[in-house]
């Protein structure tokens, strides 16, 4: 009897300290705030490097070789289509249209000469007295004469038309550049001479990968208008203060980048921009649906991104997501994840595989919310 009343005692004292243990380890279980992926519909920017060109720049360049006789504009110049910007000194220029006129004047003497010749030997020719083979080769010394008469006449235009080049002026209105040489410098034809940009509206060249292109493209189905609209980011930060327009991409995908080209237009009348600048474009891309999680539930190991995703016996486990954007607090998830998900979102740096937690569920609306007071208190 005392063994049986002894027996008990003891099973009665295991099971105490087997109740006391597991109680313990349920007080022991750490609580840990999880969250589940939403999706939303969203517009995020997504900016490019971008390079500003003027609408119109070019170079303008000596046609003649001659000394520069002199200048009449300023770097930085406002200038006008047609003003004159500089004067080049060539004297055999003037030399040339005297030669060529009077290759002209004696050409010309010579036509009429040739054609009193063909008139009486044509005369002779009725009356039997010449034969009609004297009366050919008068004709061909007319026709020979007259190409003479056109060959003096197109090179003394040529020689009016090298003169002219000694005036160099504005192609179109345009500010002027830089001015490398200065007034008694030789030039030689092809010389610069300086450069014109025309700033009131620049062309901004941006390249996009093939993947935001082809959304680009689905965006244009569904709302043309506003999906050519962009932002131009200056390099100092700030915006320019005249929205652009995509005007045109190109035909092909670079193969060694696969990326596309785009050209913007944008305004600009105060000539802020110029030729050569630098700066971002703003495109607005739109998420139908996109599914989203807290920036902070998620850690990177060797460049690769993970969150803590809790089972239904409440274990943590680590699996690896792609991100397809970033946003204020949020990542929009790419693949990995499912609004079915529960997730770790708070106190990762205390998590490990195979943890059983005390899971404290939060809405993501209320995620939303204190990220937003955070900011605002700041």
């Amino acid at each position: 009897m005392k063994n049986l009343t002894l027996l008990a005692s003891v099973l009665l004292l295991a099971s105490s300290c087997s109740s006391n243990k597991e109680e313990k380890q349920a007080q022991e279980m750490e609580k840990f705030p999880v969250t589940s992926p939403i999706s939303i519909d969203t517009t995020l920017p997504i900016d490019y490097v971008a390079e500003i060109n003027a609408v119109q720049n070019v170079e303008i360049r000596a046609r003649v070789k001659g000394y520069l006789d002199h200048i009449y504009i300023d770097e930085g110049k406002y200038v006008k289509q047609g003003q004159l910007l500089f004067t080049i000194n060539n004297p055999e220029l003037n030399e040339n249209i005297v030669k060529a006129t009077a290759i002209l004047k004696s050409a010309v003497t010579e036509l009429k000469a040739t054609e009193i010749e063909l008139k009486n030997v044509k005369s002779l020719a009725d009356k039997n007295i010449v034969s009609n083979t004297q009366l050919e080769m008068a004709k061909n010394k007319v026709d020979l004469a007259k190409a003479k008469v056109e060959e003096a006449q197109a090179n003394e235009t040529f020689a009016k038309i090298q003169l002219t080049y000694t005036q160099v002026k504005a192609p179109f209105s345009g500010i002027v550049n830089r001015i490398p040489n200065k007034t008694g410098s030789l030039m030689e034809d092809g010389t610069l001479l300086t450069s014109i940009s025309k700033n009131d509206e620049v062309f901004a060249y941006f390249d996009v990968s093939e993947k935001e292109y082809l959304n680009y493209a689905s965006n244009l189905k569904t709302d043309a208008e506003q999906s050519k609209n962009v932002t131009l980011i200056l390099a100092n930060g700030e915006e320019h203060p005249f929205k652009g327009k995509i005007e045109t991409t190109e035909g092909e995908i670079e193969p060694s980048t696969g990326n596309i080209a785009f050209r913007a237009r944008f305004s600009n009348p105060d000539k802020i921009l110029k030729h050569g600048a630098s700066g971002k474009i703003r495109l607005q891309r739109k998420y139908k649906n996109a599914l989203i999680i807290p920036q902070k539930a998620t850690f990177e190991i060797q460049d690769k991104m993970y969150v803590y995703v809790i089972d239904k016996s409440n274990k943590v486990k680590s699996k690896p997501i792609t991100t397809n954007s970033r946003m204020p607090h949020f990542y929009i998830i790419e693949s990995g994840l499912s609004p079915d998900d529960k997730i770790i979102y708070e106190g990762i740096q205390n998590i490990k595989d195979g943890m059983t937690v005390d899971p404290q569920f939060v809405e993501m609306n209320e995620i939303s919310k204190e990220f937003a007071a955070n900011s605002a208190s700041r």
